[in-house]
């Protein structure tokens, strides 16, 4: 038997998210029947964590275990000419044994993206979410200064989130101008269920004007959920990096310990 990492792509919008669910389609089922079809045999295919439904990834990384002798040049072209075309294979490469990518990544690049022209933009409809009205770039900057450190994200944690406990360590919150778009990057190592998108939802009150800047730290600090902005829709979420290195991160967790990813983001 081999592991082998798979590095993948793809637009959430056809997708009930990552993980195999009875309700309908989704990316996790799409490249396992796709791998089925190349291997000739099923092949259970994990991700370094899941996402919700309509959460689109530049980048994701995955692995499965196999007896079947396949190169990685095949093995991509395989994939690729069995998946959907709203899914890619970007790389496959033979891992190290014991390799996994829940527990072997040391952290993780989410972007929400906020369309804020006034028209609409058919060619990323569903892409990102349309606010078509300005937002004070900089005040939501200097908002989410709170955010980076090891905290208590009780706030920013949805309803159903599988987590044993809401502390993460976020490494940096940026919100940045991108032509007519308004951009959160959060870079950490796990997430809670929806805690991106609540996070730039609070971000989002402050550029609008209905909050004062210093109101999201106000908002994690009180550990409670309605105190925080809305949820917005997945449409705007971009999972942009994995940082999965061949090798297990130190302190990697061992089987059977609290996963810092379970959640939906």
């Amino acid at each position: 038997m081999q592991t082998w990492r798979l590095d993948l792509s793809w637009d959430g919008r056809g997708y009930l998210g990552w993980q195999r669910q009875p309700q309908g389609p989704t990316v996790q089922q799409a490249v396992e029947e796709a791998l089925a079809r190349v291997l000739a045999e099923p092949a259970r295919v994990d991700a370094s964590g899941r996402t919700d439904a309509g959460v689109h990834a530049l980048h994701q990384v995955a692995a499965f275990r196999t007896a079947v002798v396949r190169t990685p040049r095949g093995l991509v072209g395989g994939l690729n000419h069995h998946l959907p075309r709203d899914i890619a294979c970007l790389d496959a490469q033979v891992a190290p044994e014991g390799f996994d990518p829940r527990r072997w990544t040391r952290g993780k690049l989410y972007r929400y993206r906020v369309l804020v022209r006034r028209p609409r933009c058919p060619f990323r409809q569903g892409l990102t979410w349309h606010l078509g009205q300005a937002l004070d770039v900089d005040a939501m900057a200097r908002a989410a200064a709170a955010f980076p450190g090891t905290h208590d994200f009780s706030s920013f944690q949805a309803q159903g989130c599988s987590a044993e406990h809401p502390v993460r360590r976020l490494a940096s919150a940026r919100v940045l101008r991108h032509e007519d778009e308004v951009w959160l990057e959060l870079e950490g190592h796990g997430f809670l269920r929806h805690q991106v998108r609540i996070m730039a939802g609070t971000l989002v009150e402050v550029g609008l004007g209905r909050q004062p800047e210093g109101w999201p730290a106000q908002v994690l600090a009180a550990r409670d959920r309605t105190r925080a902005g809305p949820t917005l829709p997945a449409e705007g979420l971009w999972l942009v990096r994995v940082d999965c290195p061949m090798t297990p991160r130190p302190g990697h967790l061992a089987a059977g310990e609290d996963d810092p990813d379970p959640g939906d983001t």
